[in-house]
């Protein structure tokens, strides 16, 4: 989880070989509209995802050239408010048929990247979760003042109409 300041932007490096496969998956927690720019560049600087003014996102590539592959989130558009992202990068490492990997070996990998989706969904789960509870103490905040607002205009009713009623049954003399 990163915080990106405003009108910042935050970037990440990984080191790919070719056919290594990536996955991005991200989702923006607080701050704003809840949104933010996210690209994934190769190499050579060449835009392999770009993602404008979402708040959540998934890119999965498989690495064409050796090198540094860089992403980066952006708050660039916003000049207020910070933007909290919690995102994950997991992949796998491309093995040729060359190497010869017993079917245990097989079955951990398998069991590790299931475990890896589990971990992720999680974490997502609890973004949302957190981001759901922040709406519902914010409609409870606003219920509450509602509330009073109403108390208190309904006893200054009350006040007037008994104070206009009395006066009918003052006697007035008139000498």
């Amino acid at each position: 989880m990163i915080e990106v300041a405003a009108s910042r932007k935050e970037c990440f490096f990984e080191d790919l070989h070719v056919n290594d496969q990536m996955t991005v998956t991200y989702q923006v927690g607080g701050g704003g509209h809840l949104d933010i720019d996210f690209w994934l560049a190769d190499p050579e600087n060449n835009a392999l995802a770009k993602h404008i003014k979402q708040n959540t996102g998934s890119v999965s590539i498989t690495a064409e050239k050796d090198g540094r592959h860089e992403y980066c989130f952006s708050n660039q558009m916003s000049s207020i408010a910070d933007k909290t992202v919690s995102f994950n990068v997991h992949g796998i490492i491309y093995i040729t048929d060359d190497d010869i990997v017993a079917p245990i070996e097989r079955e951990i990998r398998s069991l590790a990247h299931g475990l890896t989706s589990v971990k992720d969904e999680q974490e997502y789960i609890v973004v949302r979760e957190r981001r759901h509870r922040n709406t519902a103490e914010s409609t409870n905040t606003r219920v509450k003042w509602w509330s009073v607002l109403q108390a208190i205009v309904l006893f200054s009713v009350v006040g007037w109409q008994v104070y206009y009623l009395k006066s009918f049954f003052e006697v007035k003399r008139i000498i």
